[in-house]
């Protein structure tokens, strides 16, 4: 559009629309001009090549916030690989068209809950990847979290998965003979083996995790909680399972219902609202909150600090 136009469409004088596109191009907005018949006509720069793929700005914008997203994996191959992608992008940007998109960056940013570090994991997590797209079985030393114990384990790596601050390995445990899940912190040592595999055709990954709260997968149950008023907003604004229906009481309370498994998992979390929840199923479910909350009732009882 040329400077007539646009000051026709605005409403104005040419001086001011050339002195705002000019105001605008300074501040480093992908404002272009060309020429064309002997007429300056001027356009918002909607995306940019890098090579022979073109890129909007908004995409490249996505990416930056998928940076600031994978913070929690920094020291990775993951976090920094988008980096060093975004690198080359600004890089073939032009100082203006750069300058902009990290104007744009830096006003949305995203600050990671508790997460595991990997900086340390950075070898293992490749030789993962690695067997996961080769189909190779890998040979490992596996630390188990509730019993402290050691074990050598070859499994077949089907998906790494992030969930929760944490990255995981799901694939079938040759010791064990099943599909499990295991936390890719507590892999001592790895390496990938000459043996090659195939996923099972009936293998279904989010039909797998579909069921469980966490990560633990265990068969699905019916599970209600009632909610005190306090947190009844709290508890309503989050997703917690895709099978999850909310109903709120005439005293103001929320009861939450869903179908999942992982009962332990459902225990650490339900004891983070104290006596803002009770469980109104399954019994099991209920058996070990209370066992819990009497434990640390027992802790907390003693007039004497533990030792």
């Amino acid at each position: 559009m040329g400077l007539d136009e646009l000051a026709e469409e605005l409403g104005c004088v040419r001086r001011t629309v050339y002195r705002d596109l000019d105001a605008l191009m300074y501040a480093g907005f992908p404002v272009v001009s060309e020429k064309r018949d002997g007429h300056v006509f001027y356009r918002f720069l909607d995306s940019f090549s890098l090579g022979d793929v073109p890129f909007t700005a908004d995409e490249v914008l996505a990416l930056a916030f998928g940076e600031d997203l994978l913070r929690s994996l920094e020291g990775t191959v993951f976090h920094d690989s988008i980096r060093s992608a975004l690198g080359k992008i600004r890089a073939s940007m032009g100082p203006e068209l750069g300058a902009y998109l990290e104007r744009l960056a830096e006003s949305f940013r995203v600050l990671p809950g508790p997460h595991k570090r990997y900086a340390e994991s950075r070898e293992k997590i490749q030789t993962l990847n690695d067997a996961v797209i080769g189909r190779r079985t890998v040979r490992m030393r596996y630390l188990t979290g509730r019993t402290g114990t050691e074990s050598d384990r070859s499994l077949d790596p089907y998906r790494v998965w992030y969930r929760a601050g944490a990255l995981y390995v799901i694939g079938h445990d040759h010791l064990k003979n099943e599909i499990r899940t295991f936390a890719v912190d507590r892999i001592q040592s790895i390496e990938l083996g000459d043996e090659r595999f195939e996923v099972p055709d009936d293998f279904d990954f989010d039909a797998y995790t579909a069921s469980s709260f966490g990560v633990i997968a265990e068969p699905a149950t019916q599970v209600r909680i009632v909610f005190e008023p306090a947190w009844a907003a709290y508890v309503s604004e989050h997703r917690w399972h895709p099978s999850q229906q909310l109903e709120t009481l005439p005293d103001g309370r929320i009861e939450l219902s869903m179908e999942v498994g992982g009962t332990a998992e459902l225990t650490r979390w339900l004891l983070s609202f104290g006596d803002g929840a009770a469980v109104l199923e399954p019994a099991q479910l209920r058996d070990e909150l209370r066992q819990a909350l009497e434990a640390a009732l027992a802790r907390y009882g003693d007039s004497e600090l533990p030792s």
